[in-house]
């Protein structure tokens, strides 16, 4: 597992990924763009959205943590210093003293032994900070993932719209024709009726078609994190380019478990953590061990109580600093209990989190199977009701079928392109679905 995600190629992620969003802050008043394809949607994603950029914090505040804790190992330097003043009353005139005493002390301190306490610190940090930028890879992943799905689902309520506009065409050409042949006594009042009533009932899909791409919109754009509200952004539309055609698609499920096992950075991530975890056990360990600190500093003083007043005392100041608990009441082993308690969890969340991957690959897969076969059938219905809308306007018009005949062929027509449509959606994002199941990278995402 570990293989797969080498220090190397964590680091080159996030420098491919800090190139990528370093040059490009989010712009809060960023014009709506004339054309919007899946390519421009998922760069807009990587710069502004909100998941993506909050996990890039976390990873500075990791390194912020990493600054800190390299800290203990390396010398520290501190000045300290102080001045005093007083009423010349206390002193004895014999003394000739002066009523001030200031001293200045530099003094550099250096971690001699810790009992490895500070080397595993710092390690187990810079573990948990490859685990942030796995997190990253992750949120990232999921994110697109997100927009695509999202992206599709803005075209699918467009192609509905064109269903539902075709229908309606329909029904009001078969309108037509009722309202002529009723004009011209050949068929009852009722039969024109039913016509006027299926133009009707023709219209409310059509509205909540429309109604349904402006909120497929609004949910594209919380992906994206597209945060412009300007006056004239607030109702302009993009042209959204992009089909949704069917391209039949064979993934092994055996092949795409091996490779959820390898690329999926949620389980090297609890990889790392559970690494952090052993180093952290460690850190609770040294606390049977003795600690040793080295000294060395500077000190310059004047006092009040020195007969010279025009000079100071000042010298080098050398020592050596250390302590050993020998009993604390057995903290040091309640700690280790709970070092070795976070590392078993550790282990557990990662043998979990891999069987959770499992299944959602075999869903995936199912999913995808799932998506053809309905792709399928639903092609060949569409020809077969399209033929048997031609055949009951040929018949009615011949006097041998009846207008319900037409009205229910048109209504089945509807339904088929509908359902079309649909399988057409949900097997592209079963598609992305299952490569996202599998850890396969975004073809439009920086190279990691």
């Amino acid at each position: 597992m570990r293989n797969a995600f080498s220090k190397t190629s964590l680091f080159t992620f996030a420098a491919a990924l800090s190139s990528l969003t370093a040059s490009a802050a989010p712009n809060p008043d960023q014009p709506v763009p004339e054309r919007l394809d899946m390519k421009g949607a998922i760069t807009f994603a990587l710069e502004n959205n909100f998941d993506i950029r909050q996990a890039e914090e976390r990873i500075k505040q990791q390194e912020g943590v990493l600054i800190e804790v390299r800290a203990r190992n390396i010398p520290n330097a501190d000045v300290s210093y102080y001045y005093s003043k007083f009423d010349k009353q206390r002193l004895e005139p014999v003394q000739r003293s002066t009523d001030q005493d200031w001293a200045v002390d530099l003094q550099v301190s250096q971690n001699i032994f810790s009992g490895n306490a500070v080397s595993s610190s710092i390690a187990a940090q810079k573990v948990r900070r490859e685990a942030a930028m796995l997190e990253l890879r992750g949120i990232i992943d999921q994110s697109l993932l997100s927009v695509r799905e999202k992206f599709y689902g803005v075209l699918l309520t467009q192609r509905k719209i064109s269903v539902a506009e075709q229908s309606l065409n329909l029904l009001e050409e078969q309108l037509k024709t009722v309202q002529d042949r009723y004009n011209a006594g050949a068929i009852s009042k009722f039969d024109l009726l039913r016509a006027q009533v299926a133009v009707a009932n023709g219209r409310p899909p059509l509205i909540r078609a429309r109604n349904d791409f402006r909120l497929a919109i609004e949910q594209l754009r919380q992906a994206l994190g597209f945060t412009t509200s300007t006056p004239g952004a607030v109702r302009k539309i993009p042209e959204f380019v992009g089909e949704l055609t069917y391209v039949p698609t064979e993934i092994d499920l055996y092949e795409a478990l091996r490779a959820a096992r390898a690329n999926r950075p949620e389980l090297a991530q609890l990889a790392k953590l559970e690494e952090a975890a052993s180093d952290n056990l460690t850190v609770s360990r040294a606390g049977y061990l003795p600690t040793l600190l080295g000294t060395a500093g500077y000190q310059i003083k004047k006092s009040a109580a020195s007969n010279d007043l025009g000079k100071t005392r000042d010298g080098w100041i050398l020592g050596v600093q250390g302590s050993w608990s020998i009993f604390d009441g057995r903290a040091t082993a309640g700690r280790v209990v709970q070092a070795r308690s976070v590392l078993a969890q550790a282990g557990l969340a990662t043998t979990s989190r891999q069987l959770a991957i499992d299944v959602e690959v075999r869903q995936a897969h199912s999913t995808l199977q799932e998506a053809a076969e309905l792709v399928t059938a639903s092609q060949a219905v569409v020809g077969q009701a399209d033929e048997s809308v031609r055949l009951a306007k040929a018949r009615f018009d011949a006097g041998t079928a009846t207008q319900l005949d037409v009205l229910e062929a048109q209504v089945a027509l509807t339904d088929a392109k509908t359902n079309e449509v649909e399988a057409y959606y949900n097997h592209t994002v079963a598609v992305a679905q299952l490569r996202r199941a599998m850890g396969t990278a975004d073809v439009y995402a920086p190279t990691r």
